[in-house]
């Protein structure tokens, strides 16, 4: 059996050139996109932090209100009296159940946060990097002088 030789892939110094120009465009967008994304994403985890605030405080008067509803309860136990506790224990299941879906969306948010913002700085100090090294590749030639021959002394 004769083995196949196999054949050289040769790639035009254009072709090259261009997949070139193309991976640096890709990575300059890339840095720009997971910048905006950066910023979506900070406005949605500020978001998600003032609502929990919000609702922790909500959670802290509530459990306060139920507190003294025991209390009046264990003063008096009309109907009215536990009807108003019940409706507070009411609020506060509520409220905590928005709580726990907030917390997982907050928690997930600052994880996601987090490794955009390693991606971010990863692309746009490549971006950079490359922008200088174009720079530098790009400079014009330096024209040397020639030296002047010396006369040899006798």
């Amino acid at each position: 059996m004769a083995v196949k030789k196999k054949a050289r892939s040769s790639v035009s110094s254009n072709k090259l050139l261009e997949s070139i120009d193309d991976a640096v465009a890709n990575l300059a967008n890339a840095a720009v996109s997971t910048s905006k994304i950066v910023i979506d994403t900070t406005k949605n985890k500020k978001k998600l932090l003032a609502e929990s605030k919000r609702l922790a405080k909500k959670l802290a008067t509530l459990m306060k209100k139920k507190k003294a509803a025991k209390a009046a309860l264990n003063k008096d136990a009309s109907a009215a009296n536990r009807k108003s506790l019940k409706s507070i224990e009411k609020d506060l299941s509520v409220n905590k159940k928005e709580a726990a879906k907030v917390t997982t969306e907050k928690s997930l948010a600052i994880a996601e946060l987090s490794a955009l913002k390693i991606a971010s700085k990863r692309a746009t100090v490549y971006a950079k990097a490359l922008a200088s090294a174009d720079k530098t590749l790009n400079k014009p030639k330096r024209k040397r002088r020639k030296k002047r021959a010396t006369k040899a002394s006798s």
